[in-house]
C-alpha cells in the first residue's frame, strides 16, 4: 500500500507540529477500501529524541476515536474535546488508525461519552481481539520500525481486528456524514443548519452526535473552524479579522477566545511562532 503522501512527514491540519521539529518521521497510509465507513487512514511515527530532551506533539483532534499500539502500550482513545499532547521521548515507534465517526460506539459497544477525554486499553474494548492486535503488530515493528513491510503487516493485523464489526450501521453512516458535511463547508457555522440538511430535530441530532462521538455537534463546527484557522495561520499571513468573517465568527475576538481556550495561544502568539520557526 502506498503512502498517502510522496512526504510522509507532511504537517496536515490537525497537528500543531512546531517548526523545525524532527523529532521523527511521519508515514501515513489509507485504509483499505472493504474498510470505508469504519476507518480513515493510519499514521505510523518513528521518533528519535535526545536523552534528557522531549518533543511535544500537539493535535486538535478529529471528531472521531483512535487505537493505537506501541512497544508499552496499546490504547482505544475516545474524542479529545481540548488540545491533545503527547510527548516523546528516547527511541520509539506506534502504528494508530484514525477510525471514522461511526466506528468507536461499535468498537466500545456502547455510547462514546464514556470516553471522552480519556482511553482505556484496547483489551478493554476489544478482548482478546485486542491482545491479540497488539502481540502482532509489535511483531512486525520489532526489527525495523521504518520497513513499509512491517507497516503493511501491522496494518494488516489491524484489518483482522476490526473487519468483524463491519457493516457499519445505518446510524454509524448517519452520523459519517453528518461530520463530513460539517468538515467540508466553511458555510456551516449553526447546528440549525445541519438539521435541515439531514432533516433531524436539533434533540434528534444531539442525541445522535453525542451517543456516537460523545460531544455535542456545536462542538463539530467549533472544531472544524478551529483546525482550519490553525492551517491559515501556518501558512500566513493572514488578517484576522478577515479569517474571523471567514470562519463564520461575529468578530475577531470571539475567534481569538476559541482559539486561546484550546491551544492555550492568541492566533497572532500562534502565527508569530510558526513565522519565527521557533
Amino acid at each position: 500500500m502506498k503512502p498517502d503522501s510522496d512526504r510522509p512527514d507532511a504537517i496536515e491540519r490537525a497537528h500543531l507540529e512546531d517548526p523545525g521539529d524532527a523529532s521523527h518521521v511521519m508515514h501515513r497510509y489509507p485504509a483499505d477500501p472493504e474498510f470505508a465507513g469504519l476507518l480513515q487512514r493510519f499514521w505510523i511515527p518513528v521518533w528519535s529524541v535526545p536523552p534528557g530532551s522531549g518533543a511535544p506533539q500537539r493535535v486538535l483532534q478529529y471528531p472521531v476515536s483512535l487505537i493505537v499500539v506501541a512497544a508499552d502500550h496499546a490504547r482505544f482513545y475516545g474524542v479529545v474535546s481540548g488540545l491533545s499532547t503527547t510527548t516523546l521521548t528516547g527511541t520509539g515507534w506506534a502504528v494508530g488508525v484514525l477510525c471514522a465517526p461511526a466506528a468507536g460506539f461499535l468498537v466500545s459497544r456502547g455510547s462514546m461519552t464514556r470516553y471522552t477525554d480519556r482511553h482505556v486499553d484496547v483489551r478493554e474494548v476489544l478482548g482478546g481481539a485486542g491482545e491479540q492486535l497488539a502481540t502482532r503488530v509489535r511483531a512486525a515493528m520489532a526489527p525495523d520500525p521504518a520497513d513499509p513491510a512491517a507497516h503493511a503487516a501491522a496494518m494488516t493485523a489491524f484489518g483482522d481486528a476490526l473487519r468483524p464489526l463491519l457493516p457499519v450501521d445505518d446510524e454509524g453512516l448517519l452520523v459519517n456524514r453528518v461530520v463530513e458535511f460539517v468538515e467540508s463547508d466553511r458555510e456551516v457555522v449553526r447546528v440549525s443548519q445541519v438539521c435541515e440538511r439531514f432533516d433531524l430535530s436539533e434533540r434528534t441530532l444531539q442525541r445522535l452526535v453525542h451517543r456516537r462521538l460523545g460531544l455535542p455537534p456545536k462542538w463539530l463546527i467549533q472544531r472544524r473552524r478551529l483546525q482550519e484557522a490553525a492551517e491559515r495561520l501556518r501558512t500566513g499571513p493572514v488578517d484576522l479579522a478577515e479569517l474571523a468573517a471567514q470562519l463564520g465568527y461575529a468578530d475577531q475576538p470571539h475567534l481569538t477566545r476559541d482559539f486561546g481556550q484550546v491551544t492555550g495561544m492568541t492566533p497572532r502568539q500562534f502565527a508569530d511562532r510558526y513565522a519565527a520557526g521557533t
